[in-house]
């Protein structure tokens, strides 16, 4: 069984996910997890906020970690990406759309309001494209094109869970995942 501090961790997380950072409380929080009140400020004296940043760097390395197990198991880019974006729809279908990425719905409500979670979700997204990036570099694509590609299929994926969380429907992940993987093709087919 996982630790207070981590249970803690994974509680926040999936209530993040699904209902955002402000419509988490602290007490849901430690209800879910089934740790005492006070343990949460033990483990994170800085309080939610603290415990916040820490959720979304921690959630968003283990979707990278994720991204780099479908890569490996596939035999090229485009099938890399377009095994993501299915399985990011078949999360959707299972969790009746409750689960999406953890850090847009959190960029998406303090972007603009909280300045350490804003930093925090910035950071989670500056450390996918460096990776899609370099993935794609290795890959043999221009560096420059390959951080272009990075950011358009990060925000072809970061759209679509929103319209399909909003619609109720994985069509906006079929179609921006289709757009993905002919982009990538399309990369891959430019290559010298």
């Amino acid at each position: 069984m996982a630790g207070t501090r981590q249970r803690i961790m994974d509680s926040s997380a999936e209530l993040f996910r699904r209902q955002g950072y402000a419509g988490t409380g602290i007490k849901q929080i430690a209800a879910m997890a089934s740790a005492p009140f006070g343990s949460l400020y033990h483990f994170f004296p800085g309080g939610k906020e603290q415990l916040g940043q820490e959720v979304i760097r921690w959630s968003g390395d283990l979707y990278l970690q994720l991204f780099v197990m479908i890569a490996l198991q596939a035999p090229d880019p485009a099938t890399a990406i377009g095994d993501f974006f299915a399985g990011a729809a078949e999360t959707l279908r299972e969790t009746d759309y409750a689960d999406a990425c953890p850090i847009a719905t959190v960029a998406l409500e303090v972007a603009s309001t909280n300045e350490p979670m804003r930093e925090a979700t910035a950071d989670v997204f500056a450390s996918w494209i460096d990776a899609a990036s370099a993935y794609f570099a290795a890959a043999g694509i221009a560096e420059d094109a390959a951080r272009e590609l990075a950011f358009s299929i990060l925000c072809l994926l970061e759209g679509a869970f929103i319209f399909s969380r909003a619609m109720r429907s994985t069509e906006p992940l079929e179609l921006a995942g289709a757009s993905a993987v002919a982009a990538v093709r399309s990369a891959m087919v430019s290559l010298p």
